[in-house]
């Protein structure tokens, strides 16, 4: 309590506000003092869960669309959704960024599907960018390897952009991301670094990340080598985490991906039964601080409700306000708070087992580079990499 005090006291102070996000340290400066308060109150939010939000979000998940050029193993996508597929309109967009933008300090583009896809992708960064918020988004790399959407990305003013990897070799890259061509991703890598070394852009920071898994876990040691033949700022291994999918028949393919090694376990396994070690208290923060906007303007709690199990509001028809403060999310965060182990998505997600915390333990292990001054910095304790991880992105952004 003293320690969340002293950060809010110190973020008035001086305008500045610093978090990390998938081990990415993000600095907020010379901040307006509304876009302050307001995260201070969302914050108490967080800490105390009333059933009407003290703020807004200072965080917003937005998926640019629902369509992808991939069909990965275990992902809602590839499986079938109850929903609709599509792409988000610009306008739609534009007139959520407007509505919240006196408040956010990041917008993540990413949810189900792959975000640059949507023909509206660049334009809608450089607006959300133009507002003063942040942007990071994600990506399966194919996209990068041809015409001329390096260049439009490195434009575009993304602040960070991550390109998932899962293998070093080809066959080992398509066990999971079926119908991927690992050489297309590394050469949109490359194309994106020559893009900021052409432009003389410090953003985005490229972050190849490494999802470790049973069939790939022994690459891991060669990682460091491949990032940095790529000249990528970052490198992250990410532990394991099937999304549960209740529509999925047959065997549970989780077990047979999850990764020996307990380090890269989401949640942490028992070593007893090989199951997850259920948790009191579930450290989610999503409903007081980071709701998912689907491609249509659908809200939902989180990113797990991919189906759409459980639907908030529809910007199409209603502001961010009427959603926010409306009935259905109030009786959602009360019966979070009453009973979080009887709501459907909230009982089967990873949040509510030891070492689960998907906004905060998911990536395992994280390697910040900077090629381009002779910068590179590995540590070890958390306060030791949290020092480094500070000291290195105050230089490459």
């Amino acid at each position: 309590m003293i320690s969340n005090i002293y950060k809010c006291l110190r973020a008035l102070i001086t305008r500045k506000i610093k978090f990390e996000v998938d081990l990415i340290p993000l600095e907020f400066e010379s901040l307006p003092l509304k876009k302050v308060i307001n995260w201070i109150f969302t914050e108490g939010s967080v800490f105390f869960k009333p059933t009407r939000p003290w703020g807004y979000p200072t965080i917003l998940q937005v998926e640019p669309t629902s369509r992808c050029n991939l069909r990965c193993r275990v992902c809602p996508v590839t499986a079938g959704m109850n929903r609709p597929s599509g792409d988000m309109d610009g306008e739609l967009f534009k007139k959520t960024v407007d509505e919240l933008a006196d408040y956010l300090l990041l917008i993540l583009f990413w949810d189900w599907g792959e975000p640059f896809l949507n023909p509206n992708i660049y334009e809608m960064m450089r607006y959300a960018r133009s507002r003063g918020i942040k942007v990071m988004s994600t990506t399966n790399g194919h996209v990068f390897a041809s015409g001329n959407h390096a260049q439009n990305v490195v434009k575009s003013g993304l602040d960070v952009l991550v390109f998932s990897v899962d293998g070093i070799t080809q066959e080992t890259y398509q066990r999971y991301r079926a119908g991927g061509r690992l050489e297309s991703v590394l050469e949109g890598i490359r194309k994106v670094v020559k893009e900021k070394r052409s432009l003389k852009s410090k953003t985005p920071l490229v972050n190849l990340r490494f999802i470790v898994m049973k069939h790939n876990e022994g690459e891991t040691p060669h990682l460091e080598k491949l990032a940095r033949s790529l000249e990528v700022n970052a490198l992250t291994l990410r532990r394991f985490y099937a999304i549960p999918n209740r529509r999925r028949e047959g065997t549970e393919p989780k077990r047979e991906l999850m990764p020996s090694q307990t380090k890269f376990q989401l949640p942490e396994q028992s070593q007893e039964d090989q199951r997850p070690i259920r948790i009191a208290k579930n450290p989610c923060k999503n409903l007081w601080n980071c709701p998912s906007v689907h491609w249509d303007g659908t809200v939902c709690s989180c990113f797990a409700d991919f189906n759409e199990e459980r639907p908030l509001g529809s910007l199409g028809q209603q502001s961010f306000k009427e959603i926010w403060y409306g009935q259905a999310y109030r009786n959602l965060r009360r019966n979070f708070r009453k009973a979080w182990q009887e709501l459907p998505l909230c009982r089967e997600c990873s949040s509510g087992f030891k070492r689960g915390d998907i906004g905060r333990e998911s990536n395992a292990e994280v390697v910040l580079f900077s090629q381009w001054n002779g910068i590179e910095e590995v540590a070890d304790s958390p306060d030791e990499r949290s020092s480094s991880l500070r000291s290195i992105a105050s230089r490459l952004f």
